[in-house]
């Protein structure tokens, strides 16, 4: 027997690691962010008070300022110490709520919501070229040059010389006329090329920019097709395993139990793990539950602020606490693991299971790792629905079961489980 985690059960368990691991985190932060405005408002009372002792820098205020300082700075570690002691608490509860917890909730999984759907955000091209090249503005063309004749001579000083001199003078506008024609005419010229020129620079760089949007939009076409293309693999796969599973396929069913396994999220403090192994033709589902060795738990009891030494000690936990603890935490173990599978199990595809739950350690006479079987039970449906686990002592549902109990989980003393997990 393999330990395994299938596809859709990897899955599974990330979500819910996630989940409560972002309500842990959120837990914390507020926990936090408390404890950091408190210190923000003492900071601010201090600055105030200090400033106020300075302005009056007498003895008497100066030592009132140490005195308050000094409160404030006991207050500060007494804080430091309820968080301490709040994650004691934290802890606590979950270890004693560990079948508990598994009772408020459903453990069937419904195979079709895992299935799942793509919607592509529209294409946005990158933002160096989401937006047309601006067109060019027109040329400023200065205007054309007109031609101002000199008016004609009047009365006596057109019969005095006056028509040639206005004739030399209409040929010396016209001539500098046709110059400043030809420069207008040159410069126009220039002006127009320039705006070609850059005219055709525009379409140049449009033409590159509207390439790269088609390049970006293949990508983006590429990427949903792989999405698409993705998702389709997976939704076939479950598609596979429904088909399956309602066939009584035995991988199927061991799929199935991996995913409802992979959503049991234990304590961070009680991390488990799960081997497990199906048999069609007895119905049976041997199941081993890896538990922590008791050297993972805490052994602190409780935190407490000595203000005469400034220090926070600790009180450790009474050896015998500790060991009903750890009794509590696998008892309750091996009882919320079968509960799981069965609630899980509508169909009834599995009759009985066998069950272990085993410690991995190191063996300090060999040096090598091994596991000690701490509970051994069968149990089979009928008789374990007959149970109202919410009002079990699960070290007692275990014996009513015929299961075998270590005389002290703690200190790893190993059941019997040469001739298997059943006495009866």
């Amino acid at each position: 027997m393999t330990r395994r985690r299938g596809f859709f059960a990897e899955l599974q368990h990330q979500a819910q690691v996630a989940e409560k691991r972002n309500r842990q985190q959120k837990a914390a932060a507020e926990r936090e962010h408390t404890r950091l405005v408190a210190q923000a408002e003492r900071a601010l009372r201090e600055a105030e008070r200090a400033q106020v002792a300075a302005q009056k820098a007498t003895a008497v205020d100066r030592k009132a300022a140490d005195v308050e300082a000094l409160r404030l700075h006991r207050e500060a570690r007494r804080a430091e110490v309820d968080a301490l002691n709040a994650d004691l608490v934290s802890i606590r509860a979950e270890l004693g709520s560990i079948l508990a917890g598994t009772l408020e909730v459903d453990d069937f999984v419904d195979l079709n919501a895992l299935r799942i759907f793509v919607t592509h955000a529209p294409f946005e091209a990158p933002a160096h070229i989401a937006f047309p090249i601006p067109e060019i503005v027109g040329p400023v063309r200065p205007p054309e040059p007109l031609l101002v004749e000199p008016p004609p001579p009047k009365g006596l000083a057109g019969l005095v010389g006056g028509k040639r001199r206005h004739e030399e003078a209409l040929n010396a506008a016209r001539n500098e006329h046709e110059r400043v024609i030809g420069a207008w005419r040159n410069t126009t010229a220039g002006i127009e090329a320039a705006f070609e020129a850059d005219q055709r620079a525009r379409v140049d760089a449009e033409n590159r920019r509207l390439a790269q949007v088609e390049w970006a939009r293949c990508a983006y076409d590429a990427k949903c097709v792989e999405r698409d293309a993705e998702v389709s693999r997976q939704n076939e796969r479950l598609d596979k395993l429904i088909g399956e599973l309602a066939f009584d396929v035995p991988e199927a069913i061991v799929e199935y139990i991996g995913i409802v396994l992979s959503n049991s999220v234990y304590p961070e403090c009680f991390p488990i793990e799960h081997d497990f192994a199906f048999d069609l033709e007895s119905r049976e589902l041997t199941l081993k539950v890896v538990a922590p060795p008791p050297s993972t738990f805490a052994t602190v009891k409780e935190y407490k602020y000595v203000q005469a030494k400034d220090e926070i000690t600790e009180t450790a936990v009474p050896i015998k606490e500790l060991k009903d603890r750890y009794a509590s935490a696998i008892a309750q173990t091996a009882v919320r693991s079968v509960h799981e599978v069965f609630e899980s199990d509508r169909a009834c595809k599995i009759h009985t299971i066998a069950l272990t739950v085993v410690v991995a350690h190191l063996d300090p006479g060999t040096g090598l790792d091994v596991e000690s079987p701490l509970v051994a039970v069968a149990a089979d449906r009928s008789t374990f629905a007959s149970l109202d686990l919410a009002n079990v002592v699960p070290s007692a549902t275990l014996q009513h079961l015929g299961g075998q109990i270590s005389k002290s989980p703690f200190d790893l003393t190993a059941v019997d489980v040469s001739k298997g997990v059943r006495r009866r």
